[in-house]
């Protein structure tokens, strides 16, 4: 187990991205519109890239405290899913003349809000409009967010038939005190019986989203979390660090500061998961998630063939990718494009006919290779200055002059090392990954406060 002492969390502790994209979204604006978004369509379907795609389902029947997604609380009724899946498929059909013919998709995922809120028929619904839309590649990554409070057998079976092959569930934590406190009660007996349905329909792969930094976790109830999570052995696991912002999100309010775990204990609640998955035949695969070693996801980190969006890491198996639904962002032909975040907004912009693009970036150069640089490190812990140099046609020391401090800091605080044409995150450096990353964020160094995200801790 690593050791770190309070100083040292003390000097590493600050706001900054989490890197699901570079730019990152608050540099993003609204010169990127609808008619960027055509053009953008209409290159791709008049190219061989390959494509994912994204489905923003956002509705949840109950509100979690720790929440930072976008999402709108309703009853679970048939009128509120309905009506959005007859918007969902209005925004398709204004997409696919630009795109112009059909193309495969190599990676499907279905994310929220909570998906499972839609009825069995709904989801048969919405998935038949995509099958008509696109040719769905089903020995790709077909992925489905699920609620386990909100999902029976008959949902779980329906999910795998229509074609799911990967389902998540947020787990987040089993103690009762930091389920009563967050406003979310998920018995452990709960999420026994649901992971025993996933694996009865023959799913390829559960995965479990744990967060940790919630309030009344200690090191000792966070311990007995994972070794219950230990006995249903998920294929996956994500551990995220809750990211308090109720500046951001007004709810998290509910939430007092004081409740929180210090800085030091929310390291040490990490650092003792992290070994405790370790230890029970996980790999650590990047900055916060864990697979069993036969896992994909495994396979790819020491492939090389890992990637980082806004769902976290996964496979990349596709070039770009397309969100459809409220927030969702898409990826196009070096170019960002975000949803309207509101139900009314997105409504709106259908009714008019109009593609309902909020705003996004389209990537300079400079833009290009910083984030080729920040996603080698978030995805690998490495930069190959070979590799940089092939890619781009000019040597990573060169271009990064001005990067040449905070390159040599970072190795005197022992989070890099630089050895010939490599730098490599050391064990300490993968736990504070995002903070090598902010120095070679460009726009981070505009900014005078970083108040805007959450800490690296």
């Amino acid at each position: 187990m690593i050791v770190i002492d309070k100083p040292t969390i003390r000097k590493f502790d600050k706001p900054g991205p989490r890197y699901t994209s570079y730019p990152t979204a608050p540099e993003w604006t609204t010169d990127v519109s609808p008619e960027v978004y055509k053009e953008k369509l209409k290159a791709f379907g008049q190219g061989d890239k390959t494509l994912s795609l994204y489905v923003h389902i956002p509705f949840c029947e109950t509100l979690c405290y720790f929440c930072a997604c976008t999402m709108n609380v309703r009853k679970q009724e048939e009128k509120y899913g309905n009506e959005y899946i007859e918007y969902l498929c209005r925004e398709l059909d204004l997409i696919m003349p630009h795109i112009g013919r059909r193309k495969e998709i190599r990676q499907l995922h279905w994310g929220g809000g909570t998906p499972s809120f839609l009825s069995e028929q709904q989801m048969e619904r919405l998935f038949i409009k995509i099958k008509q839309c696109f040719d769905i590649n089903l020995d790709s990554e077909v992925a489905v967010e699920v609620d386990p409070r909100r999902v029976t057998k008959s949902k779980v079976e329906t999910l795998r038939r229509l074609g799911f092959n990967r389902i998540s569930i947020g787990v987040q934590d089993f103690d009762p005190t930091v389920q009563e406190h967050v406003n979310r009660i998920q018995p452990f007996g709960m999420v026994e019986t649901f992971t025993r349905w996933c694996r009865d329909a023959k799913f390829d792969s559960v995965n479990f989203d744990l967060i940790y930094g919630l309030p009344y976790q200690t090191p000792g109830t966070f311990r007995r979390t994972v070794e219950q999570v230990m006995k249903l052995r998920p294929d996956r696991i994500a551990l995220y660090s809750y990211a308090y912002v109720p500046w951001l999100k007004k709810h998290q309010q509910k939430i007092k500061a004081d409740t929180l775990p210090s800085p030091d204990e929310k390291l040490e609640i990490f650092l003792n998961a992290r070994e405790q998955f370790l230890a029970n035949g996980y790999e650590a695969i990047a900055m916060d998630h864990f697979a069993l070693k036969e896992d994909e996801l495994a396979k790819a980190f020491h492939a090389g063939a890992l990637y980082r969006n806004f769902m976290g890491y996964t496979v990349k198996p596709a070039d770009e990718y397309i969100g459809v639904g409220t927030s969702a962002i898409g990826f196009l032909e070096k170019t960002f494009f975000h949803n309207y975040k509101t139900i009314p907004e997105y409504y709106k912009s259908l009714d008019d006919s109009r593609l309902p693009i909020e705003r996004g970036k389209s990537l300079s150069r400079d833009d290009e290779i910083r984030q080729w640089v920040i996603r080698s490190i978030m995805c690998q812990f490495t930069v190959d200055k070979g590799k940089f140099a092939e890619t781009f046609g000019v040597t990573f020391d060169e271009y990064f002059r001005d990067e040449q401090g905070h390159i040599h800091q970072c190795c005197a605080d022992e989070l890099l090392t630089e050895q010939g044409e490599r730098l490599d995150c050391t064990e300490l450096g993968k736990i504070f990954v995002r903070n090598i990353c902010m120095g070679f964020d460009w726009y981070l160094r505009q900014k005078a406060g970083h108040k805007r995200f959450s800490r690296t801790i």
